[in-house]
């Protein structure tokens, strides 16, 4: 099963949901699809789509996944990293209103560089990606929240 992470941002993500579901069309995903959507609205009768998903259920459902792919708010990051999971993670761009700036870019970027999870800057790349997800093995990751913090902070003083 591939778990798709939109978060609980209020702007909507269809970007990213209609390449997931292109991908189950070309035969690239051909594993049962479950979205936790938030408030992204998008109709598919390819996908189990669920707006926002108790934290405990939501929990069975990362450690059941083979995959999940998300959007690059670190809340979701984390969870699946803690569980060990292989993460394709793409961010929310102001220029889409998918967020009110690009700090995704930042957080996917840098969880990529440190080999955590596979970073994609458009959904286009979503499909080489799912295919180099089957090879990837992920950085065993050990929480820092000092680090972290440390990283927001900088790019917050950047701005």
């Amino acid at each position: 099963m591939i778990l798709v992470l939109l978060g609980t941002q209020n702007n909507n993500f269809n970007r990213l949901l209609k390449e997931v579901e292109k991908n189950i069309e070309n035969g690239t995903i051909k594993e049962e699809v479950i979205v936790q959507s938030g408030f992204t609205r998008f109709k598919s009768d390819k996908m189990k789509i669920l707006d926002l998903i108790p934290l405990e259920e939501l929990d069975k459902l990362i450690e059941k996944a083979s995959l999940i792919i998300t959007h690059g708010g670190v809340g979701s990051i984390i969870d699946s990293l803690k569980k060990g999971k292989k993460i394709i993670a793409v961010p929310r761009l102001k220029k889409y209103k998918e967020h009110v700036n690009n700090h995704q870019i930042e957080i996917v970027e840098e969880f990529s560089k440190r080999k955590f999870l596979i970073g994609i800057k458009d959904t286009k790349d979503l499909k080489d990606a799912i295919i180099k997800s089957k090879s990837f093995v992920p950085e065993k990751y050990e929480s820092n929240t000092e680090n972290i913090i440390n990283i927001i902070d900088k790019f917050i003083q950047s701005n």
